[in-house]
């Protein structure tokens, strides 16, 4: 069953994920500029922005669910920067505003990316000069974030076959220790693995 992750329809076939990786990153730090740029009273400017975005998204063949379920996750924190604007003069509507830019820029850089294998946008950074431990780290983390989901599954499947209540707070413990235990079997695997790439010649 293929991973959920931001890079999984991002070898499909479409007139955007043809396009060069330098150019849609381009476009779209130009589309955050230019949405950090407008009024915030400019609500038809917002508007006209998500219908740009959905058009896009559409000619990209991405499911819709794929995008507004992960900013539906990212949601929460955007709206906890966006509560300070509250206590400011004219607060409400700068915390529309805000949560509306926001949402806008997450929604436009989050379909470039969806839209780009990551190999190509590690290529593209490395063309930027991005510094190359950054570049390791990214690619690192890429590489075995599947693998620290497997392992997850696994103890979550474990500890659900040893667990005979139901109850809400029995599964929040549950997920408490397969988190503790996620986040030490993690350490002890990245040493193991760093020790076997720097025995073969790996320098950072």
């Amino acid at each position: 069953m293929p991973r959920e992750t931001l890079d999984r329809f991002a070898r499909m076939d479409s007139p955007v994920h043809r396009l060069p990786a330098g150019v849609k990153f381009g476009v779209a730090f130009g589309f955050v500029v230019l949405t950090l740029l407008v009024p915030r009273h400019a609500w038809w400017v917002y508007a006209v922005e998500s219908l740009l975005l959905v058009a896009v998204a559409v000619v990209s063949r991405i499911p819709p669910w794929f995008l507004l379920r992960r900013i539906l996750w990212l949601e929460p924190v955007l709206m906890g920067v966006a509560l300070l604007a509250l206590w400011q003069p004219g607060g409400p509507g700068l915390f529309a505003a805000l949560v509306a830019r926001s949402t806008l820029c997450l929604a436009g850089m989050m379909l470039a990316a969806a839209t780009t294998p990551f190999s190509d946008t590690l290529r593209l950074l490395e063309r930027l000069h991005v510094p190359r431990m950054l570049m390791t780290t990214l690619a690192l983390t890429f590489r075995y974030q599947y693998l620290l989901l497997d392992e997850s599954d696994r103890m979550r499947r474990a500890r659900r076959s040893r667990t005979f209540h139901a109850r809400r707070g029995v599964e929040w413990r549950m997920l408490s220790t397969v988190v503790a235990h996620l986040f030490l079997r993690s350490i002890d695997r990245a040493a193991r693995i760093h020790a076997a790439m720097c025995a073969r010649g790996w320098r950072p």
